[in-house]
């Protein structure tokens, strides 16, 4: 070893952790994959409570029965403004489309209003909590997909920490569960574990384990630890790499689990924050301020039917192992193999099998980061909309309730909404040329003298146009006045004057990218029925600024459509240019909304002036204020970790991390892995650790990371000398 390695070496050797294993002893516990072809009732478990799992259904016909009764409404109106004539082909194809857009949003529509009332009542009154000790044991459980360590160590600290203050902290362990790829990411990751086991390890059970192959994605990184260690725990607390909930949450979750033994699964709301660029601070006013009037109605009328999202959700870990075992999906990507979208599948199955699952719709402190920008709100939604669209596989499934079979339906209608949407609006454009442009050379089929024209009602096609517009806005409005009418919150929010302008730029900036979004959104749809997968990409937190020249790349279709309709409605009338300039002005600014939208400085300005302002932000919350104070140490800790090189040649460091290296399955005789072989003949035809290195691509770096017998062929060259080196 020469010099400078030495040296380098020496520096981290005062830093080295003690040799420990990452991971507590394995206690292996079966999760089958569930049958979505068949099911009998009579593994539907019993109910300890009598009406543990049972709904109140005049919820549901409240509230559905309500939106069935103004799409009904609706749709005949539109019938009417379209059936002035006798109705053409074009019209009818209208008529469908209106129908299904107008019915989506009706239901949002019924269940604000109920939320409206609960909202205010439980800001007058909010709910007691009960304080009684916890007697089961909970893994709380933060999954990464080549996300920053130094935030996810910091929140875990801040977490662990929180929760220990209370006395209550022997009823929780911590595990970060790493499906990382990238190895210099996986190596800081060892070193905030490290850091993090310094720190807290003596007090607190914190564990970390990087899977080598990530299969199945973040369900089955879920599933490897439920089947490896989940016989442990009583309860899984699942977070993502962007959660942090308050102690006091995690308590009364684990207490109403507790409390309540039929509950498989309680979901928490969470709330947007840490907000940086335009973007990102419109999502997080949008959700705090309308979002508990949306929530707070459907956890209502779902009941025991409720929903899960993924994260910031605790479940039963008997009921999570014994009835949530996702199967794959019979064909290819996108819509067969890996289920994506598991959370809702997971509830449905949870469900299915006899457990309640409830969203704890009153319970704050749950809070999550957003996307910056639309290029990656649009990166994510591709994923999301590839694993909802494979819903239309599950929504099938024998036993399912029909509740759950109608959260299977709003994921696929929240993104086959858009492309309706534009057809809509496409046919409309069509049935309005057709009127001003074609000569009527369409007769009907019986004998008459006058073709059959398109003609509207428009007097009645006005009316519904303002009811259609009432029934879109009534969630936000409705939201936006139980804010107002709640001082507290007025005032850290900016005062009135302040929220009414927040209001007014939330609304108009939404309406300007809500076109773009739909455009992205069809885009996403076709691309998955062409056939084509979405891949898995770690997403960006904070700035989500790009180059003016990828921004113009990326939006040149929604551009495109937006000067295809100008000119099309100019040519027919200004009256219909009027008509469609919401949806134009919108596709037409889409590369400088993109930009203002992403940028952290324009957001920095917007936050200074008090707009579009949280509660959050006057009084930060003091979990997320802990884990900002913390992460600083954590961001030196990782700045001294070790590269592959150090790793592998210093003895010291290569115990421990051969220690954290997690059990590889037995591979079956001559089944070779090729990235694995590659790696083995590179490292054997090297004459130095740093010669292998260079000659190791990322992904063999992290399978060399992740495989002993590679990690310790690596470690063996620092033993050569010049006279027996190859």
């Amino acid at each position: 070893m020469d010099q400078v390695s030495y040296r380098t070496v020496h520096r981290h050797e005062a830093a080295m952790p003690p040799i420990e294993s990452g991971m507590p002893v394995e206690r292996p516990g079966e999760m089958p994959a569930q049958s979505l072809q068949s099911f009998s009732d009579e593994n539907r478990r019993s109910p300890v409570n009598p009406n543990g799992c049972h709904s109140h259904a005049w919820r549901r016909w409240l509230v559905l029965g309500s939106a069935l009764l103004l799409s009904v409404w609706g749709i005949n109106e539109m019938r009417a403004v379209l059936a002035v004539g006798e109705m053409t082909f074009v019209e009818y194809l209208v008529l469908l489309l209106f129908s299904l857009t107008f019915s989506w949003i009706t239901v949002a529509f019924s269940g604000s209003i109920i939320g409206f009332f609960y909202v205010l009542g439980q800001r007058r009154s909010p709910p007691a909590r009960s304080k009684v000790p916890l007697n089961g044991r909970t893994a709380v459980l933060m999954p990464t997909y080549n996300e920053s360590p130094e935030r996810i160590f910091a929140s875990i600290e801040a977490m662990a920490c929180a929760v220990g203050e209370t006395g209550e902290g022997k009823a929780f362990d911590w595990f970060v569960i790493s499906d990382t790829t990238d190895p210099d990411i996986a190596l800081t990751e060892e070193a905030g574990f490290h850091a993090l086991r310094e720190r807290i390890g003596k007090t607190v059970n914190v564990y970390y384990r990087r899977r080598r192959q990530n299969t199945a994605r973040k369900a089955g990184n879920v599933a490897d630890f439920c089947r490896r260690w989940g016989a442990h725990y009583d309860h899984l607390l699942v977070l993502d790499a962007d959660s942090l909930m308050d102690a006091d949450t995690m308590l009364e979750l684990a207490r109403r689990m507790e409390a309540d033994p039929d509950a498989g699964l309680i979901q928490t709301i969470p709330q947007l924050i840490n907000g940086t660029t335009l973007m990102a601070r419109l999502q997080q006013f949008a959700t705090r301020v309308y979002g508990p009037v949306v929530g707070t109605g459907l956890a209502w009328w779902t009941d025991k039917e409720g929903n899960f999202w993924g994260h910031n959700a605790i479940i039963r870990t008997t009921a999570f192992m014994s009835a949530a075992g996702l199967p794959d999906l019979k064909g290819a990507p996108p819509f067969g193999g890996h289920i994506l979208s598991h959370d809702f599948v997971e509830a449905a199955l949870i469900r299915r099998a006899g457990w309640s699952v409830i969203i704890a719709a009153d319970l704050g402190g749950s809070y999550e980061e957003c996307p910056p920008s639309m290029i990656d709100l649009a990166i994510r939604d591709r994923r999301w909309c590839q694993g909802n669209l494979q819903h239309s596989r599950v929504v099938t499934a024998k036993g399912l309730h029909w509740v759950s079979r109608t959260h299977l339906l709003t994921g696929i209608m929240s993104y086959l909404s858009s492309p309706l949407w534009l057809m809509l609006i496409m046919v409309g454009l069509v049935l309005a040329l057709q009127a001003q442009f074609i000569r009527p050379e369409y007769f009907t089929d019986e004998f008459s003298l006058f073709p059959s024209w398109p003609r509207m009602d428009a007097a009645r096609a006005l009316t519904l146009f303002f009811f259609t517009m009432i029934i879109l806005f009534t969630p936000k409005v409705l939201g936006f006045i139980s804010y107002l009418m709640n001082g507290a919150l007025r005032r850290q929010s900016g005062g009135f004057f302040r929220l009414i302008i927040s209001f007014i730029l939330e609304v108009i900036l939404s309406a300007l990218i809500a076109p773009i979004m739909m455009l992205i959104h069809s885009g996403a749809v076709m691309s998955i029925l062409l056939g084509h997968d979405s891949g898995w990409n770690p997403q960006r937190r904070d700035d989500g600024s790009l180059p003016l020249k990828s921004l113009i790349y990326r939006h040149r279709w929604h551009m495109t459509v937006g000067i295809f309709l100008t000119v099309a409605a100019y040519f027919n009338s200004l009256v219909l240019l009027a008509w469609l300039s919401p949806a134009i002005a919108g596709m037409l600014l889409a590369v400088p909304l993109s930009m203002l939208t992403s940028s952290w400085s324009v957001g920095a300005r917007v936050k200074k002036w008090g707009l579009l302002r949280t509660p959050d932000e006057a009084q930060r919350p003091a979990i997320r204020q802990a884990m900002d104070d913390i992460r600083v140490d954590y961001e030196e800790a990782i700045s001294h970790s070790p590269d592959l090189v150090e790793m592998a040649s210093n003895p010291r460091w290569y115990a421990v991390h051969l220690a954290l290296i997690d059990r590889m399955p037995s591979r079956p005789r001559g089944q070779v892995d090729a990235v694995e072989a590659t790696a083995a003949m590179k490292i054997r035809e090297a004459s130095s650790v740093s010669e292998a290195v260079s000659y190791l691509n990322q992904r063999e770096q992290a399978l060399v990371l992740a495989t002993p017998e590679l990690f310790t062929a690596l470690s063996h060259l620092s033993q050569l000398t010049p006279a027996n080196a190859r």
